[in-house]
């Protein structure tokens, strides 16, 4: 990346940086035969220069510190905590003072999931936004967002913010004046007005929710034929083949950079394109629109970084993080994610291993969100070119709560036609907490053992709101008929800050949970100090169940070996690794050649 250290008077032109130079060619790439492309461009030249001039000092401060050190946001231990702001506590004033909590945890960024101004009832859990510049009333508004991110920002946590890219609220202001007769806005939208043609669209999409929302076109009069809904009727896809519909996301990023955001997870990244007879995700024109918006956020806010929400294939993820040019700071490694459940399922560590490599194909400088849960269901259907379709369906059964001896208290959830049922759930409840809540039992023990894996794992990690005290299945959500509809509320509880006060109480799973997770985060952040750098490359450690990798590019080396069984194992420490220290110390003894049941050791070499 350019350093931005320079003053004003030395700063490079739009003519020599580089930075503007990608910007004009990834978006002549996508929009050059639109006969509007350069009248847009010419626009977009010109907002830049109005917010680079009048970025914040401390905000230009951040972004020459993030420059000056373009590596240091590859290093080990940048937690992330993610939750939804009204179930972790009311609203942002109740947010800002749980930030002790939050340092305790040894959060280094916040993800308050759909922060910003929804449609009013049914939002999807806060996807389907309404006002992109405004925050929900229910929880706060913008001044005391941007206020919160500057405080926090103070203590070295960024804030991070979904920008739900591929789709507004049936309700936002651009779809209201289009349902009016507004031309320009009419082209926001996509709306298919022959049903046959609607039919040949639908031959080739697969629908997200084929149970509560099957197809993926809505009628509406109004706007004289059938609008294109990836997801729900309320979410209307947006026209990305029109180049005002870049800039006018490209505005909502440099608006929310302008309020103290550090980071943008960019919500729903594969549908931006429609191409007749694809699935219209994954196309080569998204990739170069994400790269258009990486290239033009570095040039006023190279400290933001985005983050792409990628529930795909790794081959479809990878082109995220830029091809020709950079694009994402981070991609979810959803296919890491998912394996480590099917291997804790089935006490062999294959399918781990066989993820965790096919995820070092990443690009240096790029980082992987490695994670445990989110607020979305665990897809089985995402390990079909990993596993056959019986262990697919294995795993779903076992973690649905019918497989055979499954520990899991997880409940089956939709798929496309031809897939298997995703999994709802807590990740305390996938690992059968509710059975037995002791801080020494095996749920307690899978629990740690998956969170000190992605500690492990290069890339950053995350912790779902609520995994820190073990919280886990909401139960009451099919009480409430807003929420009922849609099982994966199953795993949105709200926070149970009953059992956090336990945190402090020797002896306690919610004691023994936070305290580990601060453990992991501050040795993980240790093995930057030592020396440990560099991609999980799996290795072999004797017994099957060892889920063993490497990472050798530092100046120490580090093995993590994880028996991903209920059994005692023996290990066959590799070649050059036998004088290692366990630098976690979490293990039941120091016995370098087994592993009790769900043990983890950390190793780092003299």
């Amino acid at each position: 990346m350019t350093q931005m250290a320079e003053t004003p008077a030395d700063r490079p032109t739009p003519e020599s940086d580089r930075r503007w130079q990608v910007l004009r060619a990834r978006f002549r790439k996508v929009y050059g035969d639109h006969p509007a492309c350069n009248d847009v461009l010419s626009g977009l030249e010109a907002s830049l220069s109005q917010h680079l001039a009048a970025r914040r000092p401390d905000l230009k401060a951040l972004d020459a510190a993030v420059e000056a050190h373009p590596g240091a946001r590859s290093a080990s231990g940048q937690s992330i905590y993610t939750f939804y702001v009204d179930r972790f506590d009311a609203d942002l004033s109740g947010l800002a003072a749980r930030a002790d909590y939050l340092k305790a945890l040894g959060v280094k960024w916040l993800h308050p999931l759909p922060l910003l101004r929804p449609r009013p009832g049914d939002s999807d859990g806060g996807f389907a936004v309404q006002d992109y510049r405004e925050i929900d009333p229910r929880l706060g508004d913008m001044d005391q967002m941007e206020a919160l991110a500057t405080e926090l920002q103070r203590h070295g946590i960024g804030v991070i913010l979904d920008v739900v890219c591929n789709h507004t609220a049936r309700e936002h202001a651009w779809a209201v004046v289009a349902r009016a007769g507004y031309s320009r806005y009419r082209d926001y939208y996509i709306t298919v007005e022959n049903p046959d043609d609607v039919a040949r669209w639908e031959e080739d999409l697969i629908d997200v929710f084929p149970d509560t929302a099957p197809g993926s076109f809505t009628p509406d009069a109004e706007m004289g034929g059938h609008v294109w809904t990836t997801f729900y009727p309320f979410q209307w896809d947006l026209n990305y083949a029109n180049p005002a519909v870049f800039a006018e996301m490209l505005e909502v990023l440099l608006y929310l950079a302008s309020k103290g955001v550090q980071g943008f997870r960019l919500d729903s990244a594969p549908f931006l394109w429609k191409r007749p007879g694809t699935t219209c995700r994954n196309q080569a024109e998204v990739y170069w629109i994400v790269e258009a918006w990486r290239a033009a956020l570095s040039i006023v806010a190279p400290s933001v970084v985005l983050i792409a929400e990628a529930i795909e294939g790794l081959e479809d993820v990878l082109p995220f993080f830029g091809q020709e040019s950079p694009g994402c700071d981070l991609a979810y490694s959803n296919g890491v994610m998912t394996a480590l459940w099917g291997a804790l399922a089935d006490g062999d560590a294959g399918i781990a291993a066989k993820l965790i490599a096919a995820a070092s194909a990443r690009p240096d400088g790029a980082n992987w969100l490695n994670y445990v849960r989110c607020h979305d269901d665990l897809i089985w259907n995402a390990l079909a070119d990993y596993a056959p379709p019986e262990d697919l369906a294995r795993w779903s059964r076992f973690y649905g709560g019918g497989g055979a001896n499954s520990f899991s208290n997880g409940r089956a959830f939709q798929t496309a036609e031809g897939g298997v049922p995703s999994t709802n759930g807590m990740a305390a409840s996938l690992a059968g907490l509710e059975d037995d809540p002791s801080p020494t039992g095996l749920p307690a023990r899978r629990l740690i053992l998956l969170y000190a894996t992605i500690y492990g794992l290069d890339g950053w990690p995350l912790i779902y709101m609520g995994d820190e005290i073990g919280l886990t299945n909401d139960q009451a959500f099919a009480e409430d008929p807003l929420r009922a509809v849609d099982g994966r509320w199953l795993h949105r509880p709200l926070m149970d800050w009953t059992r956090a006060g336990l945190r402090d109480q020797p002896g306690t799973v919610e004691q023994m949970l936070f305290d580990t997770l601060s453990h992991l985060g501050a040795t993980a952040r240790r093995l930057n100090d030592l020396g440990v750098s560099g991609r999980a490359i799996p290795c072999a450690a004797g017994d099957p169940a060892v889920l063993a990798f490497t990472r050798d590019e530092g100046t120490r080396r580090f093995l993590l070996l994880a028996n991903m069984s209920d059994r005692i194992v023996s290990v066959t420490v590799p070649h050059g690794y036998s004088g290692a220290q366990d630098v976690l110390g979490l293990a039941d003894n120091d016995d370098m050649a087994r592993l009790a049941p769900y043990a983890v050791r950390w190793l780092v070499t003299g």
